[in-house]
């Protein structure tokens, strides 16, 4: 029952799909939150998701749906456009200048980073070792 995506990317952290599939033929997991998410999801995608737990019998729907939103907002991540700010950053092996990305990018990192920080803390002083 674990997101996959990030124990197992071995390109700058994210997971894509076809490597998703390799991965959900082994059995695996990381830490899982003691929040829960419910859904409902539109009929195709419950067929689609059926059909993914006949081909992988080993993974419940829990554990694809898991993995398919893990690998989905990595690659949601990766897709945030680059916006120019004004402050230079680095400088590029050609002496060019880098400026800082101002889009939406840095904010989710930082969002990320604040919410992962909360369930860490609230799953050790809950005892638990599953954040």
């Amino acid at each position: 029952m674990a997101a996959l995506a990030p124990r197992l990317a071995g390109n700058g952290g994210t997971m894509k799909i076809r490597e998703l599939l390799d991965a959900w033929r082994d059995d695996a997991s990381d830490p899982l939150t003691e929040e829960q998410f419910c859904v409902r999801l539109p009929v195709y995608d419950a067929a689609r998701l059926a059909a993914l737990s006949e081909i992988f019998p080993g993974r419940s729907a829990e554990q694809l749906l898991t993995d398919l939103l893990s690998a989905s907002l990595d690659e949601l991540e990766g897709n945030f456009p680059y916006r120019r700010g004004d402050r230079v950053v680095e400088h590029d092996e050609l002496g060019d200048p880098i400026y800082e990305d101002v889009g939406l990018g840095p904010r989710f990192h930082e969002l990320t980073r604040k919410h992962a920080a909360r369930l860490k803390a609230s799953a050790r002083e809950d005892g638990s070792d599953s954040a």
